[in-house]
């Protein structure tokens, strides 16, 4: 069977299913009660990640890890917003290149550009990471440097991504434009 066929008969499938789905969930009361909260407001967002990241396999298709992180990422996000009531925590949306990142280590252990993408993927979830922190600090709501945690987050950053350009460089050798001895 061709990819396109194959893409076809799996898009197939899902739509017969979540039709299946839609038509239990509107005549079955029991089912209705059972799945309720799984597709309210944002989980379904974190199930839509699932499903990409299903279909992405079912396809051999490993790029489709990372849209599947992003929407379940953000899903996630508007499930912590819900939880505590309030969408003040705008910094929190910079974890969205963590999500990225997180796409595309799924993306490489499952064997597409491996080393690329799990350095990319790793580089992505710790510059997100220390934004989050950093921002989350200069604004209050995470204290766990004192006063000097945004400074302290952006030293460390920025001795990290020169550490990771000079061992790069290092590592190419001299025919490839690296150090010489």
């Amino acid at each position: 069977m061709t990819r396109q066929g194959r893409t076809q008969l799996v898009l197939g499938i899902l739509l017969v299913l979540a039709g299946i789905w839609f038509f239990a969930d509107r005549s079955l009361p029991a089912f209705h009660d059972l799945v309720a909260r799984y597709s309210e407001w944002p989980f379904n967002l974190v199930l839509i990640g699932a499903g990409l990241l299903v279909l992405g396999l079912i396809l051999g298709a490993p790029g489709m890890a990372v849209p599947a992180a992003i929407v379940a990422g953000i899903g996630g996000l508007f499930y912590y917003f819900e939880k505590i009531g309030s969408y003040s925590d705008w910094f929190m949306w910079l974890l969205i290149p963590g999500f990225v990142g997180v796409g595309s280590i799924v993306t490489g252990l499952l064997g597409e550009n491996t080393r690329r993408n799990l350095r990319s993927g790793l580089n992505l979830m710790v510059v997100s990471a220390v934004l989050v922190l950093v921002f989350s600090s200069l604004f209050g709501k995470w204290a766990l440097l004192g006063q000097y945690g945004p400074a302290i987050l952006l030293i460390l950053l920025g001795l990290w991504v020169l550490g990771n350009g000079i061992f790069r460089t290092w590592r190419r050798g001299p025919n490839d434009g690296g150090f010489h001895e």
